[in-house]
């Protein structure tokens, strides 16, 4: 396996992924942390104002023109919800040492920026930079307000919203416009040290090794490559371990919500129907699926479920709903592992609203009964394969898999992952169906 994790303390964690598919390295750091009402909006408003500037590069065009004598390293980072956890993630991507022209040390350069950025921000006053703090202020109320612009995304959130009523996964993950006037810069940096002290850490780095293409030359065993990699990867945690920033963060008892894709939920009653009036020219459709099996293999089987509902252009929903029919704009499903739910998503002519519900319960039916062939099955198995085997395609498509698998606290190599996919039966599809009940129906029409 290419990829490897050390614990470096209690809570902070270096996870190296080897590749030799690019010519950059990619460094990732996330903090995780419960997300919470109380402070969603503190988090998703500090994620912004960090990268604004450092104690030691103290603006974005300081960093800016930093990274671009880095031979046009670049950064960027974001707030996520990932489960019941915000995630806090911040990426810097370089060009691997091997192909720089001369020796230099670009890899603890990158790490010592990243670092930097995140755990040594610009302080004034006691807090952050005052004009920063209302600056993102205002960045952050923008973006929640125009969540309203992307009808099918917000149909999403609000079927999301609607499922999880006064629950963490219920939240929006940008937080709410109504906190921002009680934030200043020096609750805010109050509130970040306490994080920072408590959030789970994890390091990524997913570093380029030259292949035979590069500087390594063809004939060199696989023993040599091997040894090489593991010299660059102990290299590369020396350089984090003896940072001055990590060696003064604390050891933590992590606070974060470990995922489970078992993990069950209380039992449906009734389904819920929301419905919410705009001036839209389109329905938006959203049904949210509970899915309550206890089966050990249960997210692999119910991967493919998905896939068979309403995962790609041979679903049934893509051909029944839409093809057929001719019910709907677009008609998929989503799983989404972390919360063991899937959501299907329809935009519809609005007085096609019943039909296509109806329809789509057809679908919902036909699955538990066994009414999908063997060719459906294999159909679903390949694509979720296609897509697995893809993930080492990208770097933070990787990165982002093993930090899923970090969060869950269970390690799945892609080639288990796709063995897992590749044994699924009908009969297992079957059993699972019989355990997945709508729980939510959202529709936004005029």
């Amino acid at each position: 396996m290419n990829y490897e994790k050390k614990e470096i303390k209690k809570g902070i964690n270096i996870h190296n992924i080897s590749t030799n598919k690019f010519k950059t390295n990619l460094y990732a750091v996330f903090l995780a942390i419960p997300i919470d009402r109380e402070n969603v909006t503190k988090n998703a408003l500090i994620t912004a104002i960090l990268r604004r500037g450092s104690q030691n590069l103290q603006s974005q065009d300081i960093i800016s023109k930093k990274l671009e004598e880095m031979y046009g390293a670049s950064f960027d980072c974001g707030i996520e919800k990932t489960g019941d956890n915000h995630i806090m993630k911040f990426y810097l991507e370089a060009i691997s040492e091997e192909f720089l022209p001369e020796k230099e040390e670009l890899t603890k350069k990158c790490i010592e920026i990243l670092l930097d950025i995140i755990f040594n921000p610009l302080i004034e006053d006691n807090g952050f930079k005052d004009e920063y703090v209302e600056s993102e202020k205002n960045n952050l109320k923008q973006i929640i307000e125009s969540k309203i612009d992307n009808k099918r995304a917000y149909s999403l959130e609000r079927c999301v919203e609607e499922m999880f009523k006064d629950e963490p996964y219920g939240l929006y993950k940008y937080g709410y416009v109504e906190d921002l006037d009680g934030l200043t810069p020096q609750n805010l940096y109050e509130y970040y040290k306490e994080l920072i002290n408590k959030c789970k850490i994890d390091i990524f780095v997913s570093e380029t090794m030259a292949d035979a293409t590069a500087k390594i030359d063809a004939t060199n065993s696989t023993e040599d490559n091997t040894k090489r990699s593991e010299m660059t990867r102990e290299k590369i945690n020396n350089i984090i371990e003896q940072n001055d920033i990590i060696k003064s963060l604390k050891e933590r008892e992590p606070a974060y919500v470990k995922t489970s894709e078992n993990n069950t939920h209380k039992e449906t009653t009734q389904e819920k129907v929301v419905e919410e009036h705009m001036q839209v020219g389109q329905g938006n459709l959203v049904i949210g699926l509970k899915v309550n099996s206890n089966q050990e293999n249960a997210k692999y089987i119910t991967s493919v479920y998905n896939a068979i509902l309403g995962g790609g252009a041979n679903s049934k929903l893509f051909q029944n709903v839409r093809e057929k029919e001719s019910l709907a704009y677009t008609a998929a499903s989503n799983y989404r592992r972390q919360k063991n739910v899937i959501f299907i998503r329809c935009g519809i002519e609005i007085e096609n609203y019943k039909k296509a519900l109806d329809t789509i319960k057809v679908q919902l039916e036909d699955i538990k009964n066994g009414n999908f062939t063997e060719e459906d099955l294999n159909n679903s198995k390949k694509l979720i394969t296609e897509s697995i085997r893809g993930i080492s395609s990208e770097q933070d498509t990787e990165i982002t898999y093993y930090y899923g698998q970090e969060l869950s606290n269970k390690l799945v190599s892609l080639e288990e992952y796709v063995k897992k996919i590749e044994e699924v039966t009908k009969k297992d599809v079957e059993e699972v169906a019989k355990e997945i009940k709508i729980d939510t129906i959202y529709f936004l029409r005029d």
